[in-house]
């Protein structure tokens, strides 16, 4: 899975460049988790476990894991942000393998919780899981599905948190502290397991879950711009491109 991993980043930063898109460093922070996910749960449209990115602005990165998996071509993943693509640079439901237009945050979350309710309403034995950024957390909606979820014990909700503790102008700290996260989540009567959000033993650790009639919470720690040095931790880079120096650069990095 690393060296798919590799390729995914590769891709990521060869497009953005192409398509000068921005977003790069959100894309970056959740390849693993996306590669995790996809590998190890038959997530398909409209089929057996539901997948939702609510962090719609890391389209891209969704993109190629999909392509890796073998449901869209590159054909049309080189067709990301041009003029009348499906690929839009936020996630859109026309694309196969894509079951909600995601972008504006805090949406993700609420129409998980009510995939999970239906699911369970109707004894259908699948997951939910739903992939949010730590700044969406700023958005009440979501606190508002933990309640939600809590209250009608989906266990087979689960949500996974990239955190990479920088936002849009800041940290995370700085704008609107989410701490102390773990025992937050878990007032909410949510199973919450910690993660490294980069190593896939960590990850597969995580998704072990073992209390029954609670929704699943997965806080992974990431770093935004994962595998660029020059991009790890960078504010600029949730909106800047890279040019041609700044992509041979970034490729000689990805092994």
């Amino acid at each position: 899975m690393i060296n798919t991993c590799n390729k995914i980043r590769k891709k990521i930063l060869k497009i953005s460049h192409v398509a000068r898109a921005a977003h790069i460093a959100s894309n970056l922070s959740i390849v693993e988790l996306l590669v995790f996910i996809h590998k190890n749960f038959k997530i398909k449209k409209n089929l057996d476990t539901n997948f939702i990115l609510s962090k719609g602005h890391a389209a891209l990165s969704y993109y190629c894991t999909l392509r890796e998996i073998g449901i869209i071509k590159d054909k049309e993943l080189n067709e990301y942000g041009k003029n009348d693509s499906n690929l839009m640079c936020h996630v859109s439901h026309k694309v196969n393998g894509v079951i909600l237009s995601t972008g504006s945050l805090g949406h993700g979350l609420p129409v998980a919780t009510g995939l999970a309710l239906a699911k369970k309403i109707k004894k259908k034995i699948s997951k939910t899981i739903v992939l949010i950024s730590d700044g969406e957390l700023d958005e009440g909606s979501n606190w508002e599905s933990f309640l939600f979820a809590a209250h009608h014990r989906l266990e087979n909700l689960i949500v996974v948190l990239d955190y990479n503790k920088i936002q849009s102008l800041d940290s995370v700290k700085k704008t609107i502290n989410l701490e102390p996260l773990l025992s937050k989540i878990k007032a909410f009567n949510f199973e919450v397991n910690v993660v490294d959000g980069h190593d896939f033993s960590s990850l597969k650790k995580g998704f072990l879950f073992k209390k029954k009639n609670k929704p699943k919470f997965i806080i992974a720690n990431t770093i935004k711009g994962k595998g660029v040095s020059f991009m790890e931790n960078k504010i600029e880079w949730h909106y800047k491109s890279p040019n041609e120096i700044d992509l041979k650069k970034a490729l000689a990095e990805i092994k």
